[in-house]
């Protein structure tokens, strides 16, 4: 893949990401609380988290205009989706009640961490 594809890419990848934070996890949390929303009963963590990953989805829309200028943002998005991504792993095995989210949240932060992190161009290419 040519530098300008993946720069192209990335792009595409960064808003439809920015997008689905914006506007995707409440309705998730609604529609398939199994896998998107932690814990049972009242709860203020799904707005908490749900405000988290708007403010990033806005700042992920800005850096698609110019992802070479915001890769600390990128890479922020990437390993702290590994992260997150891996301690609800862990959490949701030990937890059988919460078993749903490793066919929802879980998989859904890998990926996204696996596409941004392709998707980014490599140092000689971002140095140019």
């Amino acid at each position: 893949m040519s530098a300008e594809t993946r720069l192209t890419c990335l792009r595409i990848a960064l808003v439809a990401v920015g997008l689905i934070a914006i506007f995707a996890v409440y309705p998730l949390f609604q529609l398939w609380p199994s896998g998107w929303s932690w814990g049972h009963g009242h709860s203020h963590y799904p707005m908490m988290i749900v405000g988290i990953y708007a403010t990033l989805g806005v700042f992920l829309l800005l850096a698609a205009r110019d992802p070479l200028r915001h890769r600390s943002l990128i890479w922020f998005t990437v390993w702290s989706s590994v992260v997150h991504g891996g301690i609800m792993a862990v959490q949701a095995i030990s937890d059988e009640a919460e078993r749903g989210h490793l066919l929802g949240d879980v998989p859904a932060l890998l990926l996204i961490a696996l596409v941004l992190a392709w998707l980014m161009p490599k140092p000689a290419v971002a140095a140019a």
